[in-house]
């Protein structure tokens, strides 16, 4: 899936195309930070889920908190319930990152949002931390529904797509990257 995005609600979209699609095996997964920039933050929390035989796996799950060589600010704590205490003793990016990367071997990523934040996100921690970059296809889920459906004026955010499929959250930590994931 390439991405371009446009405007906050529109991006022009190709290469989708996922063959075999009930046979592929796909990571669903989501990063907290330190903040939204993606270039001056830095990932605090990975969560990923794998979906294989058209079924949440969920014994197959991946979360980590990272620890980060900058401070969660007070106003990210409040708003993702991930606190600088919870990165005491976590594990640097790049201790946890080959083993997060193995997690997604094989897999379709899917993101929502993620060619906005995760991804370049990942780009720069990548690069920060001289790992390689996951190469994995990719799709998000915020670009695809704006493509499939164009008459859509509203910022698709999560709330937006949980609230119009009907999608059961209580079972799930909203803003926890491994919660975000289901």
């Amino acid at each position: 899936m390439e991405i371009k995005m446009i405007s906050d609600t529109d991006y022009a979209v190709s290469g989708v195309a996922i063959h075999n699609f009930r046979a592929q095996r796909y990571c669903v997964f989501d990063f907290e930070s330190t903040g939204i920039n993606h270039e001056t933050e830095h990932i605090t929390q990975i969560g990923a889920i794998i979906i294989e035989n058209n079924r949440i796996q969920t014994t197959r799950t991946f979360n980590s908190y990272v620890q980060s060589p900058k401070p969660i600010p007070e106003a990210v704590e409040q708003f993702t319930g991930v606190y600088n205490t919870y990165l005491e003793g976590a594990p640097v990016l790049k201790d946890i990152y080959r083993e997060f990367a193995a997690f997604t071997e094989g897999c379709v990523l899917i993101t929502h949002a993620g060619y906005e934040f995760d991804l370049p996100l990942l780009r720069y921690e990548c690069a920060r931390n001289h790992l390689p970059m996951l190469t994995n296809p990719c799709i998000d889920t915020k670009a695809l529904f704006s493509y499939l459906h164009p008459d859509v004026d509203d910022i698709i955010w999560m709330d937006y797509l949980i609230k119009r499929y009907e999608i059961y959250t209580e079972d799930c930590r909203r803003h926890d990257a491994l919660g975000e994931s289901f």
